[in-house]
Parts: structure tokens; C-alpha cells; sequence
């Protein structure tokens, strides 16, 4: 089965059934991720038209002002999803430099929830990579995605120790830096991501709508990079994913999707 370990479910708009009908037809395992809890509620209702959607709570780091001084309010969102996401730090887009307090502040509240909870976290790093593996270490949180990392490679070094996964998203099919990350991350943390529907119009200034079979092409290049074929990467992202939910009760309907048949379709 394929994987897309991140995507914004709720920002399709009128295209969200032709993505769900994508998502059913090439049978991609989707983490839908949230960017604060109007997002979170809304995906909530998209999880429950495919039994292929996982949806997650997280508040993304461009939103972290708005609740660093009400997280009592969000602490139920996190105790009923079953994963957590999108969570993070932005020192790289995120210009305002005030507002990095407030991105700190709700982060080890959501990484300290996930420790107390034993939830995987999903991970937006731009320039604060050292930061949120101090935080990864400090509260002990194993199971962690990072998303479509593309800072130092010698955090990356040091994550990949710690044993973070990472997801390879459509800009491996653009930019060198990546294509180098996509090489280096060990067999057992590779993730595939789209980060759809925004990353593919984001990367090429245009006005497409990256749709959820955009997944195919990013492991075909993985495929490419790795001197590996599409099957194999297909099979060993499903190996690592069931490993990041491994024994979660919380995800217990979602381990009988990942029989070991189900690994082997590229179709």
C-alpha cells in the first residue's frame, strides 16, 4: 500500500472527492494532518468518509499565537485524536521573531502531551530542528515524523541516531538538497509524503492542485535515487509506517489495512 504520511485533507475544496476517489482507487494510506482546530474538525468529518484517512490534531506553528495562551482549551482536540500533527517550529517563513515564544510554548505543550499520551508526532522543522530534537530527547518521544526536513545535515545526522522517520516529498523531484536527504536517510525511516494539495503549486508558482496520486512520482524518484525500484519502496515505506503504529491501540482499525499483501501494489 501506498503512503502519503502528510496531507492537508481539509484544503481541497471542491476537488475533495475526486481526492478521496483517488485516495480509494490507488489505495493510499493517508495522514491527514490539521493546522489548528477548525482544520482538525473539519478532517474529523473527511475521516470518516474512508477508512484510508487518519485524521490528526495539531496546531502548526503559523497558528501557535493564536493559542499559546489558551492550550487548556485545545488539551481534549489531543486527547481524542490518535496521532498528532501538524506540530512544529517556523524560524525560516515565519519572518515576525516575536511570535517565536509562542511557537516554542505550544510545541512542548503538544510533544509533552504526545509523551504523556505515547502518540507519533508529526513534525514541520524549518529552523528549528536542533530545537525540537532537544524536545524529542527531553520528553523521551520515539515515534517521530519529520516532515519534509531540509535543514543541516548534521541535525539530520542526529536525528536520524535518535531514530526519527522521515517523509521525501514532491520536492525531491526539483531540488538537489533534497534529492541528497532523500539518499541519505536510512531504509528503515523512509516515509513518503505530498504534502498536497499546496506543495506542487507552492514549488512551481503556479495554480495546480497537487492531487493525492502525485505519491506515485515521489516514489518513483525515491525509487530513482536509491538505485531501488518502485515496488521496494512502496514495500518498505508500508514496513516503516507499521512500525510507527506498532501496538498503538488507538490505531488498531487501521492494522488490518496493512496486511502484508497490501505492500506489494504500485498499481
Amino acid at each position: 500500500m501506498l503512503i502519503d504520511a502528510h496531507v492537508h485533507l481539509d484544503r481541497y475544496g471542491d476537488l475533495l472527492d475526486a481526492a478521496l476517489n483517488e485516495i480509494e482507487s490507488e489505495r493510499i494510506f493517508t495522514v491527514a494532518t490539521a493546522m489548528d482546530v477548525p482544520s482538525y474538525l473539519e478532517l474529523q468529518k473527511i475521516g470518516a468518509r474512508s477508512d484510508l484517512v487518519l485524521p490528526t490534531f495539531g496546531i502548526h506553528p503559523r497558528r501557535a499565537g493564536e493559542y499559546a495562551n489558551r492550550l487548556s482549551d485545545i488539551g481534549r482536540y489531543i486527547e481524542m485524536s490518535p496521532a498528532i500533527g501538524e506540530i512544529g517550529l517556523d524560524f525560516h517563513w515565519v519572518k515576525d521573531s516575536s511570535t517565536y515564544p509562542a511557537q516554542k510554548k505550544v510545541l512542548e505543550y503538544f510533544i509533552a502531551a504526545a509523551a504523556e499520551q505515547n502518540k507519533f508526532v508529526n513534525l514541520h522543522t524549518k529552523a528549528g530542528e536542533k530545537e525540537i530534537l532537544d524536545l524529542l530527547e527531553k520528553y523521551d518521544v520515539r515515534r517521530a515524523i519529520i516532515h519534509w526536513y531540509s535543514g543541516p545535515m548534521d541535525i539530520l545526522r542526529a536525528m536520524i541516531e535518535y531514530g526519527c522517520y522521515f517523509t521525501i516529498g514532491v520536492e525531491v523531484l526539483y531540488s538537489d538538497y533534497i534529492k541528497e536527504i532523500a539518499k541519505a536517510v536510512p531504509d528503515h525511516l523512509l516515509l513518503t509524503e505530498t504534502d498536497n494539495p499546496g506543495a506542487l503549486r507552492w514549488l512551481k508558482k503556479n495554480e495546480e492542485v497537487g492531487m493525492p496520486s502525485a505519491i506515485k512520482t515521489v516514489v518513483n524518484k525515491v525509487a530513482e535515487l536509491r538505485q531501488s525500484t518502485p515496488e521496494n519502496i512502496t514495500r518498505l515505506v508500508h514496513t516503516n509506517f507499521c512500525r510507527v503504529i506498532a501496538g498503538d491501540s488507538r490505531l488498531n482499525r487501521f492494522v488490518s489495512l496493512f496486511s502484508p499483501a497490501s505492500s506489494l501494489s504500485t498499481e
